[in-house]
């Protein structure tokens, strides 16, 4: 297994399903670096949501992935691979528009899973607008997605298709970060990362 596939619209909190577990030891971190963080205050308290690559149009790194189909696996792997460093440790990545691509992605990685990740659309939108919307630093929104009436109809037509995935394949629903490791056969992060899905609103399955 060399990836892992994250697929959630923007506000669905598919940021901190990531977070706790990227420093599992099975994870490949080298594409960490300070550019690449976003702090946010929209739990109460200001926390560290947002670290490592993002992946879509408009964006540091996917700028092709609205067309992913049309491109082949070696120059998907390529773009997946830029931001990292040698490893052999699995490699998450993420990118809403993901979720318009699972069929193909489950037909060239059939070994690698896909984590979806979803909110219903009004919490979505609540959230990614409390998060910081179009004052978000990292990832880098704002040539992709234009306006608020805009961004409600792209959470929409991301949320269909990840419920589309969700009926059409089967798979795991964790209730946590460390059923989700479990899950994805990947090491436990350590106890600072403890994240209940329900409380936290929010719907994971490993397909």
């Amino acid at each position: 297994m060399k990836y892992i596939f994250v697929a959630g619209a923007p506000g669905s909190k598919w940021s901190s399903v990531c977070k706790n577990i990227y420093f599992s030891n099975s994870i490949d971190t080298t594409d960490y670096s300070t550019d690449r963080l976003y702090w946010h205050d929209a739990s109460g308290e200001k926390e560290l949501m947002h670290l490592g690559a993002y992946y879509d149009p408009g964006m540091e790194f996917g700028g092709f992935f609205d067309e992913l189909p049309n491109y082949s696996k070696e120059v998907c792997e390529a773009e997946f691979d830029s931001p990292f460093c040698t490893s052999d440790k699995v490699r998450i990545i993420k990118s809403h528009v993901f979720a318009h691509h699972i069929d193909f992605l489950k037909e060239h990685w059939p070994d690698c899973p896909i984590v979806l990740v979803h909110r219903d659309d009004d919490a979505c939108l609540g959230w990614w607008v409390k998060c910081g919307h179009f004052d978000i630093t990292y990832p880098l929104y704002h040539k992709y997605y234009k306006n608020l009436k805009e961004m409600s109809k792209i959470i929409t037509h991301q949320n269909k298709d990840i419920l589309d995935a969700w009926e059409k394949y089967d798979g795991i629903t964790p209730r946590s970060n460390i059923e989700l490791a479990v899950a994805l056969d990947i090491k436990k992060p350590n106890e600072t990362y403890q994240q209940d899905y329900a409380s936290k609103d929010i719907r994971v399955k490993v397909i």
